[in-house]
């Protein structure tokens, strides 16, 4: 069926959301684009209703048809600064109309970086990705405008606002999902650091949370002791 074809099996690339060009774009421009695409995509609960007993011959078929979808991650696109707030009211969405079996996860990509001011540095968290939201869910048409017209989201970022997944290799790029890391790391034993902001850094590790795969390193850095938190996958053992 047309419908759930493009439901299920394109792909958004992340060049497609990464481009200078899609980074520049205003975000006036992004809310008209998606208006354009919401005012197509409207349909009352009624109309839906008759064109999912059509589609599927009752609710019930729909549901399984629901059901039997895999979890994938799509990218939202938000208004500048509306990161925090279009996470926290989808949130809220999902709580108000049950969606938990639909919608899973919700990520503002972060990242550590350091800052110099007034002559001092200092290690902070900031947005890698302003303007953007990632969401793992089952997605299917009946939840377009709960999560569209959620405020702070102007729409998804696939072409013209469609809601396209994305491939498996860039998810694991952007660590959306937490890889299961075999280590031999143990507490007290000197590590570098060989990704992320601190990339070269050396320290020694004061604890290991293999469930999260996070470790905390105590790093000298600004001529003092800090301790910071990296992932396995970011640490090589010294021997």
């Amino acid at each position: 069926m047309e419908d759930k074809d493009l439901m299920t099996n394109e792909n958004l690339s992340l060049n497609d959301v990464t481009t200078e060009e899609n980074f520049g774009k205003g975000e006036a421009e992004n809310a008209q684009e998606n208006v354009q695409v919401a005012q197509g995509h409207a349909e009352s609960e009624e109309e839906r209703k008759a064109r999912l007993a059509e589609e599927y011959d009752d609710e019930k078929g729909y549901k399984e048809f629901v059901d039997s979808l895999p979890a994938r991650w799509y990218v939202l696109h938000t208004f500048s600064g509306y990161e925090n707030v279009a996470k926290e009211n989808l949130e809220t969405v999902i709580e108000k109309f049950n969606l938990q079996d639909r919608i899973f996860d919700i990520i503002i990509p972060m990242e550590d970086v350091v800052e110099e001011k007034n002559g001092k540095k200092k290690l902070v968290q900031r947005k890698s990705m302003p303007c953007y939201i990632f969401v793992k869910m089952k997605y299917a048409d009946d939840i377009w405008h709960n999560v569209v017209r959620t405020r702070g989201i102007t729409g998804f970022a696939g072409p013209k606002g469609r809601p396209l997944a994305m491939p498996e290799d860039e998810v694991i790029k952007l660590r959306l999902e937490k890889i299961k890391v075999e280590t031999n790391l143990e507490v007290g034993d000197k590590v570098e650091i060989v990704d992320g902001a601190l990339n070269g850094q050396f320290g020694v590790v004061t604890a290991i949370d293999k469930d999260s795969g996070i470790v905390s390193v105590n790093v000298e850095m600004f001529n003092r002791e800090t301790p910071v938190d990296v992932e396995l996958s970011q640490l090589r053992k010294l021997n």
